[in-house]
């Protein structure tokens, strides 16, 4: 029996599905944005309610803040995040000798941190504030930086070793410590009281909505000439 490899004919997603998936994100992503920005009442007060539960956990276990931070500022870091999203591009070209396709990576990396940069400006949300924080962070809350950019590389990984054929086997690891990386990432900023959770769902949701809509472009513009 053949398993399939990193190295077999890629797979091509039906565009539909993709602007389905688009839409799916969409519509919770703008609504969430928008009431964000308009500090909406029951947000904010749902929002502080979840921070000064998870902040008194944080200052009465500092061990566990610790490891957090080690986390977040190392292992799930935007730079780490982007590193990888680089050494993806390096082992397109070099063992696929796919250009486009890791410049379509490099530009959707970029595209997401720039979406993240001026939605932040244009919020403009205050981040929680502690009489004694276990973390810090700097620029406006919403959204969340480490979640948004973890969300957008760990998918565009995910989507590259599926298009690639990559084994059920890999794909299930893949897709388990992708999971858990995004998901721990965000949890970690609400955790340390850098994030309001609100934030980290917006990253989440904006994330999302990143990848179908680079994978929906990629495969309306450039998949037909591949055919």
């Amino acid at each position: 029996m053949h398993t399939s490899t990193v190295d077999s004919p890629p797979h091509r997603p039906s565009t539909t599905r993709t602007a389905r998936v688009a839409a799916a994100f969409a519509a919770p992503s703008v609504l969430l944005l928008v009431l964000a920005a308009l500090s909406w009442g029951p947000l904010m007060s749902l929002d502080e309610s979840i921070a000064n539960t998870t902040h008194r956990w944080a200052v009465a276990e500092p061990g566990i803040s610790h490891a957090f931070r080690i986390l977040t500022d190392w292992v799930w870091d935007p730079v780490t995040m982007r590193l990888l999203a680089a050494a993806a591009a390096i082992w397109l070209v070099w063992r696929h000798r796919e250009w486009w396709l890791a410049i379509w990576l490099a530009v959707t990396s970029a595209v997401g941190t720039a979406v993240q940069q001026g939605l932040k400006a244009a919020v403009g949300r205050e981040r929680p504030a502690w009489p004694d924080p276990v973390d810090s962070a700097h620029y406006a809350a919403f959204p969340s930086g480490h979640a948004m950019t973890a969300t957008v590389v760990l998918g565009l990984l995910l989507w590259l070793l599926h298009r690639y054929g990559a084994g059920r086997a890999l794909m299930r690891t893949a897709l388990a410590v992708a999971a858990v990386s995004v998901v721990g990432v965000g949890l970690t900023r609400i955790w340390l009281g850098v994030h309001w959770a609100s934030d980290v769902v917006g990253g989440w949701l904006l994330g999302g909505l990143t990848i179908a809509l680079a994978v929906m472009t990629y495969e309306k513009w450039y998949g037909p000439r591949r055919t």
